[in-house]
């Protein structure tokens, strides 16, 4: 059973950028897609990007697009999500998660990590 543990998150002002982590060990390869997803308090898990491990396409939410960007180390097993440019409706827990598909829905993905908050500060 594939696990995944995320990281990087804190507190940071408008603006400012984060770099977040997301380690997977176990048995991850079964899996073709890392999807990092968040979620505010009160509010539904949105999603924020996906990559497809196998062939490095990239997607988006409308809300994130040309400030995040989503990387992989296949190598190491890690997923990354580089946040730019944030913003305070940026502030939730991120999540990242294993699916068979770039799927933007949350109940299609199998495994979850913990999660990290993100706080921007105004």
């Amino acid at each position: 059973q594939a696990q995944l543990v995320e990281s990087g998150g804190g507190l940071v002002q408008v603006g400012g950028s984060l770099r977040l982590s997301c380690s997977a060990s176990g048995r991850p390869f079964s899996y073709n897609v890392v999807g990092w997803f968040r979620q505010a308090p009160g509010r539904a898990r949105e999603f924020v990007a996906a990559i497809n491990l196998r062939g490095g396409n990239t997607y988006y939410g409308d809300s994130v697009k040309g400030r995040f960007t989503i990387s992989s180390d296949n190598a190491n097993n890690t997923g990354y999500l580089q946040m730019n440019s944030l913003k305070p409706e940026d502030t939730a827990v991120y999540f990242c998660a294993l699916s068979p598909a770039p799927y933007s829905r949350p109940e299609e993905y199998r495994v979850w990590g913990r999660g990290t908050q993100v706080t921007v500060s105004s």
